[in-house]
């Protein structure tokens, strides 16, 4: 895997490629904690080169070896994956795994072994027999409305989950809930959609960071992209800070020109 942005003027460009999962982390690594307190929220997406986020319903044949390398990692350097219930269901979540790589990195930032999944639902309408719920490394979260379904709370709790009331309504409310898993600790938190929870988190001015994998494959067909939801009131701007390559699949880093601390975060 090579680094093509930004360009390094080093002789040897030993620093321009990325074979090892220590070099990915140390790229990938979350900028300093803000002064003022709060989440950092990256998204993880994958797209085709006609913008389709999924293909047959699933992000599975969008994606490669170098692409899940990177999912990995991402997963390995996150507090928690805040994900929507409809790619749980689509996509069969499991628990995030411990993995031996970043056992240390993990203990040295005072993380659990493995990363929370924090599912985002407002019906419940979920399975919670399946490992995600009943078999984590850590408990698995589900963030609901207020008006929630009793019964289906009870059943969430009963399999081992922690129902984290985030939303006035019915609806979960996409700033409440990054506070709510802020007040836990978990404030370095990775996205993976769907493309209706992204667009909600951009559409509320909540996302930070956009790591987007750009598959060279055409789809056609009428698969939604990547932000499938409520449009922003003014346009977003991001800046682009990484821009990696391997087998002909791009891999852009960019950050919202709202700003990001220069210094990174260092184990």
């Amino acid at each position: 895997m090579y680094r093509l942005f930004p360009v390094s003027r080093a002789a040897d460009m030993t620093d321009v490629t990325f074979d090892t999962l220590d070099a990915l982390a140390d790229a990938y690594a979350y900028p300093a904690p803000r002064p003022e307190g709060g989440a950092w929220l990256r998204a993880n997406m994958v797209t085709s080169l006609d913008g389709a986020a999924r293909h047959d319903g699933r992000t599975e044949q969008l994606s490669s070896a170098a692409d899940m390398r990177i999912f990995g990692v991402l997963r390995a350097l996150s507090d928690a994956v805040v994900v929507g219930a409809e790619t749980v269901r689509q996509e069969g979540y499991r628990p995030a795994k411990a993995r031996a790589p970043f056992a240390e990195r993990r203990a040295a930032l005072g993380q659990p072994p493995a990363p929370v999944i924090a599912v985002v639902s407002a019906s419940l309408a979920l399975d919670f027999s399946l490992p995600l719920f009943t078999e984590p490394v850590v408990p698995t979260l589900v963030l609901t409305g207020a008006h929630a379904d009793p019964a289906r709370v009870r059943q969430a709790e009963a399999a081992g989950a922690e129902v984290i009331i985030a939303g006035k309504s019915a609806r979960v409310d996409p700033a409440q809930a990054l506070s709510e898993l802020a007040n836990r600790g978990l404030t370095r938190l990775l996205t993976e959609g769907g493309p209706r929870l992204l667009a909600q988190f951009a559409a509320a001015g909540l996302l930070d960071e956009l790591c987007l994998s750009i598959a060279p494959l055409v789809t056609a067909g009428d698969a939604p992209r990547i932000m499938n939801g409520p449009g922003v009131a003014a346009l977003e701007h991001f800046r682009l800070a990484a821009l990696l390559e391997e087998d002909g699949f791009l891999f852009g880093r960019y950050v919202h020109e709202g700003g990001q601390p220069e210094q990174s975060e260092q184990p």
